[in-house]
């Protein structure tokens, strides 16, 4: 079982920047992928970007990509999310996802096991 608690949402201008974290508990952390969703109101969950267990591979949606960076740090079971160049169409509940799998990294939320709580960010005109 794998526990995820997201930070670091809050509300800021355009232009601006945010970094989101999320610490998973569970000593398999470092096997899993790690990604992150969004969820604005009335809309669906939707992808923003994933990376692996090694740190080999990155995948960003088009709508994020060049803005927001992911990283993780597997000794401090860590993932986390740079965004930059924050646009009000940002604004959204932030979620943390684990996949178990690890032969593929996937942008389809069904395929991921385990979800925080999420973090609201809030990205003002």
């Amino acid at each position: 079982q794998v526990q995820l608690v997201e930070s670091g949402g809050g509300l800021v201008q355009a232009g601006g920047s945010l970094r989101l974290s999320c610490e998973a508990s569970g000593r398999t952390f470092s096997t899993y992928a790690m990604a992150w969703f969004r969820q604005a109101p009335g809309k669906e969950r939707e992808f923003v970007a994933v990376i692996n267990w090694s740190s080999s591979r990155t995948y960003y949606a088009d709508s994020v990509k060049g803005r927001f960076t992911i990283s993780r740090d597997n000794a401090k079971n860590t993932v986390s999310l740079q965004m930059n160049s924050l646009e009000p169409e940002d604004t959204a509940v932030y979620f943390c996802a684990a996949d178990r799998a690890t032969a593929v990294i996937t942008t389809t939320p069904e395929k991921y096991d385990y979800w925080g709580q999420g973090t609201q960010v809030t990205v003002s005109s």
